[in-house]
């Protein structure tokens, strides 16, 4: 038995020091990546069905046609996402699929090295593990991990959450570029001006990325059209996919008169229909804009009670990304990858001895990816057919992101009272890494 026991310790060990070796790290990401790609190419549902029918042809529209969405009519997003989905074209359009999935590669590949280079600072072998958990949710999330433009926003907040501490003007482009292509990094730019002591520098690296951006929106001719997102989702209905929605799905799979799933042939996604659901697509809106605001005045008063910030600012963005796919009345599958990058800041700040631990979060969301795998691509079919199982697997998964949100506010209001003042000496960087925070950079 003894022997037993020596052999599966020098086994796990072996494993251990196997997976904790950069180049495998790598050859993980590389298999992850073909691995999504061939599922986006080949699986069942259509999981590039917006690359292939919509990016598509907003990009043929811009080439052939010469009509730019976003400069020559309104458009449901930031005028910057046009630039991947142009980039796509860049070797016709018979390989648009596939140049989207290969610059999808390159982006997280990119994002991923550094994940492993901000690693040094940690504890031995503690940014692959990152990496791998980065590896990991990527594969339980299935294709719409890359298949949609949130794909292009995440590695670029990934790098520029992971880069503020010594280069907050970087970090600010990045996240200012990736805001004008989906909104969502928008909430990482609210955090980190309201935590990091750098605000003034990122609140001007970002004002001036976005400058530069409207002037040569309008220098082409985009007039209103260039602020015409914001009036495309607040004129939406409620997503099929939205924590509001499960109450309507469940009404229609019982037979309530004049509750039902139907399609926005202009919006192009699956909405329910129902008594209240105006009201609530309007409330909702409010909701997200109230929620972000208090989760802000809370950080606010904990930072002035003394809270350190590399503490504050993980709980704090994983707090807002999280409130914003609570409270959204869209609620797409792909939303999910917005939270990978709160998960991977707090599991690199707790990896360098500040902050509390993230491996709590860093389960739920993982699992948040699993269940969204689980209705689609494949199934998807079966939840808006109103298979109960289907649903079943659908409120799980949206109760699931409000126990995140639960989480990310006690533990935000938990901070600086002593509960997670986790450092310790075997977490906490050395000298030359300790440069790398949040409230001591370089610039300071």
């Amino acid at each position: 038995m003894a022997i037993v026991s020596l052999s599966a310790r020098r086994v796990s060990e072996g494993l251990r020091r196997a997976l904790g070796n950069p180049f495998a790290a790598w050859c993980g990401f590389v298999v992850a990546h073909f691995w999504l790609g061939l599922l986006n190419l080949y699986a069942d549902g259509f999981p590039l069905g917006d690359v292939n029918f919509v990016y598509k042809f907003w990009a043929d529209q811009a080439i052939v046609g010469h009509y730019l969405v976003g400069i020559d009519g309104a458009w449901v997003y930031p005028i910057v996402a046009i630039v991947p989905m142009l980039a796509a074209a860049a070797f016709g359009p018979a390989l648009y699929a596939s140049t989207w999935l290969s610059l999808v590669m390159l982006l997280d590949a990119a994002a991923f090295a550094v994940i492993l280079r901000a690693g040094r600072g940690f504890r031995p072998g503690y940014g692959v593990v990152v990496g791998w958990w980065w590896i990991g949710f990527l594969v339980l999330l299935g294709p719409i991990a890359m298949g949609r433009i949130d794909s292009i926003t995440v590695p670029l907040a990934i790098v520029g959450v992971l880069v503020v501490a010594t280069r907050p003007r970087a970090a600010a482009i990045l996240l200012a570029v990736a805001t004008w292509i989906k909104v969502w990094p928008a909430a990482l730019l609210a955090a980190l001006l309201v935590a990091s002591r750098e605000r003034w520098r990122i609140l001007g690296a970002a004002a001036a990325t976005s400058g530069v951006i409207m002037a040569v929106a309008l220098f082409l001719g985009s007039g209103a059209n260039l602020f015409s997102f914001v009036g495309q989702q607040t004129a939406r209905g409620l997503q099929v996919e939205a924590p509001i929605s499960t109450f309507w799905l469940w009404q229609a799979l019982a037979g309530l008169p004049g509750t039902f799933v139907y399609y926005d042939k202009t919006l192009l996604t699956w909405q329910v229909a129902g008594t209240g659901v105006d009201v609530a697509s309007t409330l909702m809106t409010v909701l997200m804009a109230l929620g972000a605001l208090v989760i802000a005045l809370v950080a606010m008063l904990v930072l002035q009670r003394g809270a350190r910030a590399t503490e504050v600012l993980p709980v704090f963005a994983l707090a807002l990304v999280s409130a914003l796919i609570a409270f959204n009345k869209v609620g797409s599958p792909q939303f999910m990858t917005w939270l990978a990058v709160p998960v991977i800041l707090g599991l690199a700040t707790h990896a360098a001895g500040h902050g509390r631990s993230f491996r709590s979060p860093a389960i739920m969301v993982a699992a948040l990816a699993l269940l969204t795998q689980a209705f689609y691509p494949y199934l998807y079919g079966w939840l808006i057919g109103l298979h109960p199982a289907m649903l079943l697997v659908l409120t799980a998964r949206n109760v699931l992101v409000f126990v995140v949100l639960g989480w990310a506010l006690v533990a935000l209001w938990r901070c600086g009272s002593g509960v997670d003042q986790s450092a310790s000496g075997d977490g906490a960087w050395t000298r030359d890494a300790r440069r790398d925070t949040v409230e001591e950079s370089d610039s300071n």
